[in-house]
């Protein structure tokens, strides 16, 4: 199954992250939003996209991204969504509530994804950075491995 995997990175973290989904996967192609083509859409059966979080919404430009999928321009496609975002665990109370407020941005990625056709193969997912720049916490590019394991599986189970 093609695969397309859309990121935006800031730091290099979520760049990370999309590599090392697409080396679990068997045909998967890896772009930055910036060189994503809309045109292309049609030609994956799953479309990934990826952010890292900020202030509990995906970056501008992979919002800029979803706002420009046509309506019903993901019909037929599975999609997930990712993020990669600090832990609450390791902030203080006033980072914690105010991530409870604004959430991560894997969910909102999943919801436009969704609203444009998409049909989701499993829940958003966030993996996670030590700090603002990073870098990854130890063993989330694993993590995200296994991860793109379990939606290829998903995927070809309703195939």
């Amino acid at each position: 199954m093609k695969t397309l995997i859309v990121y935006d990175s800031l730091y290099g973290n979520t760049k990370r992250i999309a590599q090392a989904l697409a080396e679990s996967l068997s045909e998967a192609t890896v772009i930055p939003v910036d060189e994503a083509d809309l045109a292309d859409l049609k030609e994956y059966g799953l479309v990934i996209v990826g952010s890292p979080t900020q202030g509990g919404r995906p970056t501008p430009a992979i919002k800029a991204f979803l706002g420009a999928i046509p309506a019903a321009g993901l019909r037929n496609i599975g999609v997930a969504a990712f993020d990669t975002r600090i832990s609450a665990a390791g902030c203080g109370p006033v980072a914690r509530f105010f991530l409870g407020v604004f959430g991560y941005a894997a969910g909102r990625i999943g919801r436009d994804l969704q609203a444009k056709g998409g049909r989701p193969v499993a829940p958003p997912e966030g993996f996670l950075v030590k700090d603002k720049e990073g870098p990854l916490e130890a063993g989330e590019a694993e993590r995200a491995a296994a991860w793109a394991r379990k939606l290829a599986a998903a995927e070809s189970t309703v195939r």
